[in-house]
């Protein structure tokens, strides 16, 4: 943006225009902040009113009747034993990523792999009635695969409108999540499949490694189902495969409220060379 230096800029705006619209000096200048980084840009205004003695640019208002007043209470009314107190705010949270300890860059779309800090809004929560639910088809719980050979992932799902998806280089958590007319969230699944020491191992796996992994960005079938082929299949071992159902913009289904039953699912599968008509699955399963 270009502005002219040393003369004054003039501008006529309506009144139903200037409701919406705050002027501010660009806040990029630190001397120009106002002290606190969590401050609206109304108040910053105030702070700095606009004059015609320099050059000015639009900056877009907090609206207040998107303010959420509970926001400034950190929850100990009624609260439980154990229960922290949550962090607090006035005007939802809009400066938050200046707030943060650590010198943290913008999420800004991009997967950054050491962190990072994320200015999106959650988006709408799907309601109580309209909670993702899925299901493997194939392969069931326990089933047993030949190794090396390819074999079809198959999910039914119930409450995402899936085929939804945005380019996940770029708009990474980057837009808030959507629901359709229906009120389902409009998203897409992914599959993920790692590999366990045995099916009875209580070791937590590291996430950051994984056998195999696929955004499913097509619609469902007739049938509510989702599919991929997992071509080649695996070497024999023992494996977890589960779903993530997310929103378009990759962040997990987020739902109306916190008691609710799993919205993904997972199933562990054995691939080997062999099958067993009557086995002790805790046995057989174990490598």
């Amino acid at each position: 943006m270009r502005f002219i230096a040393l003369i004054p800029i003039a501008l006529i705006l309506s009144g139903s225009a200037l409701a919406g619209i705050a002027f501010g000096r660009d806040v990029g200048h630190n001397a120009e902040r106002a002290p606190d980084p969590q401050t609206s840009l109304s108040k910053l205004n105030a702070v700095n009113p606009p004059s015609l003695q320099g050059a000015y640019i639009f900056r877009l208002a907090l609206d207040p009747g998107v303010i959420s007043s509970s926001f400034a209470q950190d929850g100990s009314v009624n609260g439980t034993a154990g229960q922290e107190p949550s962090l607090t705010s006035t005007n939802n949270f809009i400066n938050f990523c200046l707030t943060v300890d650590i010198n943290l860059p913008l999420t800004n779309g991009q997967q950054i792999k050491g962190g990072s800090c994320n200015p999106a809004p959650m988006g709408v929560l799907a309601p109580s009635t309209n909670m993702p639910s899925s299901k493997f088809v194939s392969p069931k719980n326990l089933d047993t695969i030949k190794s090396h050979t390819t074999f079809e992932i198959k999910m039914a799902i119930k409450h995402l409108e899936t085929g939804h998806f945005t380019n996940a280089d770029t708009k990474y958590y980057a837009a808030p999540q959507r629901l359709n007319s229906a009120n389902d969230i409009m998203g897409h699944p992914h599959f993920v499949i790692e590999q366990l020491s045995s099916v009875t191992s209580t070791v937590p796996p590291d996430p950051s490694k994984f056998v195999y992994f696929k955004g499913v960005n097509t619609a469902v079938d007739r049938d509510g189902n989702v599919s991929v082929n997992m071509t080649d299949g695996l070497p024999a071992g023992v494996y977890k495969l589960s779903s993530i159902n997310s929103s378009a913009n990759h962040s997990p289904v987020l739902v109306a409220v916190a008691q609710h039953g799993s919205l993904d699912d997972q199933v562990y599968v054995r691939i080997g060379l062999y099958t067993a008509t009557y086995f002790d699955s805790s046995t057989f399963f174990g490598l």
